[in-house]
């Protein structure tokens, strides 16, 4: 698999490392006196040469700070000099040397399925001499659906702080002339950068993430990527230790005992009531953690119960009504009787599905027809400009039939042509729901975006009949990039199902058969709420309440006025059809930030119906609501303040107070924290979905190009093995020319164009001159 641009220059970065010295008693053998260096350039992955050592997947698994190195000479312990042989040329892409981590701890709070993530560490830029100054990229890699809240940077000679800025505060200022950073990365790992830090000294990093709790087994579980490379432990002296700290707090929002179950770290419990936990890991260690922090717990109850959470609204909200956040949870209870369910699905086939998009596709809908029930039955639709259907109606489950499903997906699903959505959800619709004893599925799996996506939300509101047994569940799936997730979402919000996507081409396979093991096991069906009808008003999201699924808790939230009763009755169907009644208690929202815990929810289904509406009031009320709890929307935008030789100390009250911008001030655009509304241009040309990469390399200069123009006729002129070879037979004199003609070279940055060579021409021409 081919390494991408970050993880070749913080392969060079490592290797650049080895030129730091420590003195005598360095404790570990690969940091002793430096050798001469043989400088290697990670390049293309293109290359022909076989016998070249390609360098590992450095992708982050903990939070992480790197020097941007683009120049070695600069590369120096900046408290011992070990006067090293000098450098020519630059490193194109930059180099990314790990920092060492003198401290880090972490905050983690679980309310009901979702997680706050605090984590601070310091870093020593331990690489490059005192009297240097370097960039430094800082690294946030996430947990499931993980979404960026904040950051704060501390350095000696300056401070930074994220915040939340409108497109008017864009347009009123004078921030549209600040430059643009951030980059989220495959294994949703969120990057930028920050400029000029003194060598030898210290970085104080802050980030806030929130991310979901798993429901697995019964069992919440909780993972946070927390495993440190070896090489980001400090060279000190004996004397001196580091000390790793995680706070965890647990709140059920249940009136319920919790009982823990597993734990990747030895934990302490601080505290213990009805519902809540309180947990602590705090250790001096003489290497850091080597795995992912994880906890699982279970709430117990063998049957579905349930909550209603109540908390008024702050002086600041901008939406004035109460807040309800509403459970059922599925209970431990086994060999439940399942319904019988009727599943279609569509697959989009379009050009842009070729290879592992669709034939992962195929695989995971072959593993779930397997696993469905005796009485189920199902069939498949395959779309582009045409529709090709396994058979004209719902064929019942068989191991035959099974069977002969695969052989015609083998010999039909082929990728080719556009992309066509309305059509066969039409055929879908109509093919099921005609009998009244079991559910219907309708599973669309895209790639795309279409221009007919609203009219889509609308035709399906037409179908859709609410509060019956065998009206359609429209889940959908969205893979890469180009999707409009709101259609999406606002498509399986309509139809009472579910949605996810997997952005990143490798999570394809997990991630769909998440999505559709859980959407295909309701344990309690067509939920409805006796006391939202005695209400003054009321917004509830989604705005169709979906099934408890027996692998995941059912959770709305939404605003109110009026006034709910002690007890809350949920009504539902079981799979015996008959209605079954649990009693929900409801009680106030202690210790928990409901408003946050629900922002994430509420902010997508309101983007989303701004975005079917086309609502401009709607937008802005998004924008507010952003803003007042500090989570990005695709009206809002993040950018990252700069103060130049000043502590800042950030307020956020009143948090929808405008931006100014000061005199001291520098503004970075963090980007690629929201997903858009998809693309209809790269839908259209069938550009295939594929994972952004980070470029870390800068434009070139006139210089530059006309340089890499003349090495790249050379290049296809000459054969490297063959030039390899030939340098090897010249004499002395030769050598030295030679030599003096790369280092004239690098004068005018001619070995920048190094990076379109295959590995083993750059080994031989820096070499040269090493």
């Amino acid at each position: 698999m081919a390494v991408n641009e970050f993880s070749r220059s913080v392969d060079m970065g490592i290797k650049l490392s080895k030129r730091i010295y420590y003195g005598k008693d360095s404790p570990s053998p690969s940091r002793s006196a430096p050798k001469p260096p043989s400088m290697e350039k990670s390049l293309s992955t293109s290359s022909s040469a076989s016998s070249v050592r390609m360098p590992q997947n450095h992708h982050p698994t903990s939070p992480m700070a790197y020097a941007v190195i683009n120049e070695p000479l600069v590369v120096e312990n900046p408290a011992i000099r070990s006067y090293q042989p000098y450098i020519y040329g630059r490193c194109d892409p930059p180099a990314l040397i790990p920092l060492h981590m003198v401290g880090v701890t972490m905050e983690v709070d679980c309310y009901l399925d979702t997680v706050f993530v605090t984590v601070s560490g310091v870093w020593r830029l331990h690489c490059v001499s005192s009297t240097t100054l370097c960039d430094c990229r800082i690294a946030i890699p996430m947990g499931e659906q993980g979404s960026l809240l904040g950051v704060e940077v501390d350095t000696t000679t300056r401070s930074y702080f994220t915040q939340l800025i409108t497109p008017e505060d864009e347009k009123n200022h004078v921030l549209r002339e600040n430059k643009k950073d951030g980059f989220l990365m495959k294994g949703n790992t969120y990057t930028f950068q920050i400029s000029q830090v003194e060598g030898g000294s210290n970085i104080h990093v802050k980030a806030r993430f929130s991310q979901k709790l798993l429901y697995q087994d019964h069992n919440f579980c909780l993972s946070v990527p927390f495993t440190f490379p070896p090489h980001v432990f400090p060279v000190f002296k004996k004397d001196y230790s580091c000390t790793e700290k995680i706070l965890l707090n647990v709140n059920s929002g249940t009136c319920t005992s919790i009982t823990c179950n597993n734990a990747s770290h030895p934990l302490k419990e601080l505290k213990r009531q009805v519902g809540q936990l309180v947990f602590l890991y705090e250790a001096g260690v003489i290497k850091w953690s080597s795995q992912d922090f994880y906890f699982s717990y279970s709430v117990c109850s063998n049957e579905i119960f349930g909550g209603m959470l109540l908390q008024p609204s702050s002086l600041h909200d901008y939406d004035q009504r109460d807040m309800f956040c509403f459970y059922l949870f599925p209970g431990n209870k086994q060999n439940i009787k399942p319904f019988r369910k009727e599943v279609v699905f569509v697959i989009d086939i379009s050009g842009s599905m070729r290879d592992d998009p669709l034939e992962k596709t195929k695989d995971e809908i072959v593993g779930s027809l397997w696993k469905l029930n005796e009485g189920d039955s199902f069939n498949i639709i395959a779309s582009n400009e045409n529709i090709k259907s396994f058979s004209s109606s719902l064929n019942l489950v068989t191991e035959g039939m099974i069977t002969t499903a695969i052989e015609w997906m083998n010999t039909n699903l082929i990728a080719n042509g556009g992309t066509n959505l309305m059509l066969p959800l039409k055929q879908a619709i109509d093919m099921v729901g005609r009998t009244s004893d079991s559910i219907p599925f309708i599973f669309l799996i895209t790639d795309g975006s279409v221009e007919d996506e609203r009219e889509i939300c609308n035709m399906v509101k037409g179908h859709i009949v609410d509060g019956e047994l065998n009206s359609p569940r429209i889940c959908t799936f969205g893979i890469g990039s180009y999707i409009n997730q709101y259609f999406l979402q606002m498509l399986a919000n309509i139809g009472r199902g579910h949605y996810d996507s997997a952005y990143d081409v490798d999570s394809i396979s997990i991630r769909m058969r998440q999505l559709i093991d859980n959407a295909t096991s309701p344990l309690f069906s067509n939920v409805t709420l006796d006391a939202l009808q005695n209400l003054e008003s009321y917004e509830i999201f989604p705005f169709c309440i979906p099934d408890l699924l027996s692998g995941s808790p059912l959770i709305v939230s939404g605003r109110f006025k009026g006034r709910f009763p002690d007890t809350v009755k949920a009504r539902g169907l079981l799979a015996d059809l008959n209605t079954h009644v649990i009693d929900v208690k409801v009680s106030k929202a202690n210790d928990m930030p409901l408003e946050m815990v629900c922002a994430r929810r509420e902010v997508g289904m309101l983007t989303a119906q701004a975005w079917l509406d086309q609502n401009t009031e709607l937008e802005e009320k998004v924008s507010k609501t952003s803003l007042q709890r500090g989570v990005p929307c695709e009206y809002t935008r993040m950018i990252l303040v700069q103060h130049d030789n000043l502590k800042q100390v950030i307020e956020s009250d009143p948090p929808e107070e405008k931006y100014t911008k000061s005199k001291n001030e520098k503004i970075t655009y963090l980007m690629n924290l929201n997903f858009g509304f998809g693309n209809l241009i790269a839908t259209v040309e069938n550009l295939p979905p594929r994972n952004e990469e980070l470029k870390l390399r800068e434009p070139p200069g006139k210089v530059a190009q006309a340089a890499s123009s003349c090495w790249i006729m050379f290049v296809d002129r000459f054969c490297c093995r063959c030039m390899i070879q030939a340098c090897g037979q010249i004499n002395n004199q030769c050598s030295i020319v030679m030599t003096q003609l790369c280092a004239a070279l690098a004068c005018f940055q001619c070995l920048e164009c190094c990076c379109e060579m295959c590995y083993s021409c750059a080994e031989m021409c820096l070499c040269l001159f090493m």
